[in-house]
């Protein structure tokens, strides 16, 4: 069962938190300051911190650069400031992603979601697929031991893809576990994305129509048949 760090000084909002990630199989330990928090972190671990910003002594972005000097757990920090200023210096701060309030409990879950799907990405070794090769470790894409140029974007989009053979991602799924934090980019930018990929696959001479398909009304697979 994964850890996630509560940090929060309202008691009903950790609660609220509680109440949406248990029943989804995690296991939530409330904190009630930024000092509680890098205290349990110096002694414990845990798979992901939600961090509020707004809190007494301690702010959250304060707590963020703390955390950060002992640990590289995914932090997500909850605020309900949308300047965009503000979501700036929480990634600069050291955060991975940035919910404003109010928030839904679907909406939680799949920045959560999203994030150990990144990680998880991130920690794959180089798969091999007829003479394709996507390694990871130098972030390069070759056919036939030949480079293909790609954007990171592209790089990460065709490697879920091959690591997920014959399974449909909605155009959805695709932006929030790509993009992440621009979760709220146009579906049409997945698929100019998408097209990109079969052009260059394609002009490297790799028979790209035969495997990245579209599921019409739905999204993309990638096919190992």
């Amino acid at each position: 069962m994964r850890k996630i760090l509560i940090v929060d000084d309202e008691e009903r909002m950790r609660n609220l938190i509680s109440l949406y990630l248990s029943p989804a199989g995690y296991e939530c330990v409330p904190k009630a300051s930024g000092a509680e928090a890098v205290s349990y972190l110096s002694k414990k671990s845990c798979a992901l911190i939600i961090l509020d910003v707004m809190m007494p002594d301690m702010d959250g972005w304060e707590t963020c650069k703390r955390i950060r000097e002992i640990s590289d757990v995914p932090i997500i920090m909850l605020t309900a400031r949308t300047d965009k200023s503000d979501i700036v210096k929480g990634l600069g701060a050291g955060a991975d992603d940035y919910i404003t309030k109010p928030f839904d409990s679907g909406e939680l879950l799949a920045r959560i979601e999203a994030i150990f799907r990144r990680a998880k990405l991130q920690e794959d070794t180089k798969i091999s697929f007829n003479g394709l090769t996507w390694n990871p470790d130098s972030y390069s894409l070759n056919y036939q031991n030949k480079p293909i140029q790609i954007t990171p974007k592209e790089f990460s989009l065709i490697g879920l893809l091959l690591k997920n053979p014959n399974r449909v991602f909605t155009r959805d799924q695709l932006l929030t576990i790509i993009w992440g934090l621009e979760a709220g980019t146009e579906d049409r930018t997945i698929d100019s994305h998408i097209r990109n990929i079969r052009d260059k696959l394609r002009n490297a001479g790799f028979p790209i129509d035969y495997h990245l398909t579209t599921v019409w009304g739905v999204g993309y697979k990638w096919e190992n048949e």
